[in-house]
């Protein structure tokens, strides 16, 4: 899996500022008031849709040079329940030709889940109910045919504070499918990039370094403070292929350590030069990466 780069690749997350690439999904109260046989065929022409969606997605990087793209969290919306579940089958050959269409044009497809897969909640429920995703998650990888490995990563957040060896133990005992494919992100408030170093490294899974959410933990002013580039290399050390190293970039929207979105990326660390690949987070998408594409790769090159 391991392609020559001339530069760093960015990568689109989810959607476009455009209407070219969405996804269709339905709310739990909508789909309850259906009978069970409705249920189903409502979810399967919602996923056959979808399925279009995400090879329509494909043609778009690779029109615009997008070699990363972070797939919908919500492709297949309720896969994790028993009418999503028995779908899945159905959908095998789609999912197949899919994740060979990414793998042909040389696009990496990574994953980011929702916010409450907390693997080390106080409560045993929601640690069952987010195992459950995940393997619903890997499950879809392996009907896509991508590997397991960081290559097409599954990446989340530390989760509850204080519960750093609950998250570690947590994580060595979840089944292969899911843990070859794990990442951990710092976050803003909770765990920090040395936080969650400490957790990788024990547990023995890659780090996503996130610099904006670096600079609002630690308080900091510019992405230049030596800590930056410090915690970027650190966190290379735990990616077993360094150059799948995957990193995050967002800007402050009204200020520098606003945690909300801006919509194009004003600054990018000088160190993220060294880095393969770079998923842009940013309000206007494929446009604030056409504007890196034009604007700041030039100066990679020169790095």
């Amino acid at each position: 899996m391991t392609v020559p780069l001339s530069h760093p690749q960015l990568g689109l997350v989810c959607i476009t500022a455009s209407n070219r690439v969405r996804f269709k999904t339905v709310t739990r109260k909508r789909l309850l008031q259906f009978s069970p046989a409705e249920q189903t065929a409502l979810l399967r022409s919602l996923y056959s849709e979808n399925l279009k969606r995400l090879n329509a997605a494909a043609d778009f990087c690779q029109e615009a040079g997008i070699r990363l793209f972070r797939m919908n969290s919500s492709l297949l919306p309720f896969a994790d329940t028993p009418v999503g579940a028995d779908l899945l089958p159905e959908f095998a050959e789609f999912l197949q030709i899919t994740g060979d269409h990414f793998q042909m044009a040389g696009i990496r497809v990574v994953l980011h889940p929702e916010q409450f897969v907390v693997l080390n909640s106080e409560r045993p429920e929601v640690v069952t109910n987010s195992i459950k995703i995940l393997t619903t998650y890997a499950q879809i990888f392996d009907l896509l045919g991508f590997p397991r490995s960081t290559w097409a990563l599954m990446n989340i957040h530390g989760g509850k504070g204080d519960r750093a060896a609950q998250l570690i133990d947590q994580i060595r005992a979840l089944p292969d499918g899911i843990r070859c494919r794990l990442t951990l992100e710092n976050d803003e408030y909770t765990y920090g990039a040395t936080d969650i170093l400490a957790i990788c490294q024990a547990a023995e899974v890659a780090m996503v370094f996130d610099a904006h959410h670096h600079v609002i933990h630690e308080q900091l002013d510019t992405y230049e403070d030596p800590s930056v580039a410090k915690m970027l290399a650190a966190a290379r050390t735990t990616w077993k292929v360094p150059e799948w190293q995957l990193v995050h970039i967002s800007n402050g929207n009204q200020a520098f350590r606003d945690p909300h979105h801006s919509d194009f990326i004003r600054a990018m660390p000088s160190a993220y030069w060294q880095v393969e690949w770079i998923e842009v987070e940013a309000k206007q998408k494929e446009a604030a990466i056409a504007q890196l594409q034009q604007d700041w790769l030039p100066g990679s090159l020169l790095s």
